[in-house]
């Protein structure tokens, strides 16, 4: 890499070094907004480093017993967003790679392991154990963005750590089409100097708080860069967390995120963004699902959720961080606002299978399979490409599964063209209007660490 120098004109020195009064008094300002900003952040923000192992495209065998292999080294950003170690990132940034480090701004070094992905969004959840309590993300708003205020990236730009660029926002709610496959919805568009390995990375607004995570930039243009609007990341990333899908967890709490006044529309319980903002996060429980731990901890309609066990919630993200640790059957008090007052209930969660008896007769009577959730670890760690899969607890002798060659212990991960990560998933499929031109109905499974199709031949 070459750099160079940039050479001042001398008559520009000659007037600083003239006139060094003019700078007297003025420490105090050289601390902007930006500065302030960068220093409440920075320690959320981590440098990601891969390395991908691929084919060497130079082999002249066309078939080998082990074709030769070059390590590609990989670089991105990542976001902590919960202070076990839950970071975010783009989809993209961890793809397919085999091995995933993670740099904090203290120079401390942890491997890390992706728990989930949304292919559709480019986002990635990732785990770190730090063994200790890490600093977390603000997060602000995309909803109220002005063309032209001014907005913060952080990244690891070309491998230098914590690179920090300053522009404005260019405009807003814009689609940008990649390739054929990966298309994005409503960005963020800004100057602000986003290089690669920026992805996954914040855009900030003044206030230091997080507005976008960095994604993409124009080839070949300049300062024309983009971000995932943080209200669409929350969404997704909650989804990402869900207790439901990671443990097989029931809370049947379905909420809704609003930005707003938070004094005129949550009460004083709504928590400001920032000083500055006038804007307020708050989550509204929009319904329970019948017979659900939410539905008969008395949960309804309206109730402002405020607290869960020991963590005070703004958003859905926080809701799902809040249960990720409790077990089936643990009761998780739950303070909620309502009518303009506190109150304490009891949830008491519960597994799905449990939760769900009739679906899981059914999935029974179909196919002859007990299924369970796992941890999507197990899957993805023998295919990346993978989410997550449901474990077969028992099998009827005499049912079509068992006939098609799955056994106990297997992981079900598809059916025809759908992954099946829940129960619900599977109920889809077999009761799909469709089913009779489904037949054979193929299965995905993994058995000792490799994957498996077959076909079921009959599922009525």
């Amino acid at each position: 890499m070459r750099l160079q120098r940039v050479a001042f004109p001398m008559a520009v020195l000659i007037v600083a070094w003239t006139f060094p009064l003019l700078w007297a008094g003025t420490t105090n300002s050289r601390r902007t907004p930006v500065v302030e900003a960068v220093e409440r952040v920075r320690a959320a923000v981590v440098n990601i480093h891969s390395e991908r192992t691929i084919a060497s495209p130079n082999s002249e065998e066309l078939f080998a017993h082990a074709q030769p292999q070059n390590r590609v080294n990989g670089m991105g950003t990542g976001i902590i967003i919960d202070p076990r170690g839950y970071i975010i990132t783009n989809q993209h940034v961890v793809d397919d790679v085999s091995v995933l480090r993670v740099r904090l701004s203290d120079g401390n070094t942890y491997n890390a392991r992706v728990l989930t992905r949304d292919q559709e969004s480019d986002l990635a959840l990732l785990k770190i154990d730090a063994g200790r309590t890490l600093p977390t993300m603000p997060l602000g708003t995309s909803s109220d963005l002005m063309v032209g205020e001014t907005v913060i990236a952080i990244g690891n730009a070309y491998g230098y750590e914590h690179t920090v660029t300053v522009g404005i926002i260019s405009a807003i709610k814009r689609d940008v089409t990649l390739n054929k496959e990966m298309s994005y919805k409503a960005l963020i568009q800004t100057d602000a100097s986003i290089n690669p390995g920026n992805s996954g990375g914040p855009l900030l607004n003044i206030n230091g708080e997080l507005i976008g995570v960095n994604v993409a930039i124009r080839a070949g243009a300049q300062g024309i860069g983009f971000a995932i609007p943080v209200d669409a990341m929350i969404h997704a990333v909650a989804d990402m967390l869900s207790v439901r899908k990671r443990n097989g967890i029931w809370h049947g709490l379905v909420c809704r995120d609003c930005v707003g006044d938070g004094e005129r529309e949550a009460g004083s319980l709504a928590r400001p963004m920032s000083s500055n903002a006038g804007l307020a996060r708050w989550l509204v429980l929009d319904r329970t699902e019948p017979d659900s731990p939410a539905s008969r901890a008395g949960l309804q309609p309206g109730d402002v959720v405020v607290q869960v066990a020991d963590l005070r919630i703004v958003c859905s993200l926080d809701l799902e961080r809040a249960l990720i640790d409790h077990a089936a059957g643990e009761s998780v008090p739950v303070i909620v606002r309502r009518k303009g007052a506190e109150q304490r209930l009891d949830l008491v969660m519960q597994t799905m299978e449990r939760a769900n008896p009739s679906a899981s007769d059914l999935i029974w009577r179909k196919l002859g399979l007990r299924l369970i959730s796992v941890d999507p670890e197990m899957v993805t760690r023998n295919n990346r490409q993978l989410h997550g899969g449901l474990a077969v607890l028992e099998i009827n002798a005499e049912g079509v599964a068992a006939k098609a060659g799955i056994q106990r212990g297997d992981i079900l991960v598809g059916l025809h063209n759908w992954e099946t990560l829940t129960l619900e998933n599977v109920i889809f499929v077999v009761t799909h209007p469709d089913l009779a031109s489904f037949n054979p109905l193929r299965f995905f499974i993994v058995r000792g660490g490799q994957i498996h199709r077959g076909w079921i031949p009959q599922v009525n």
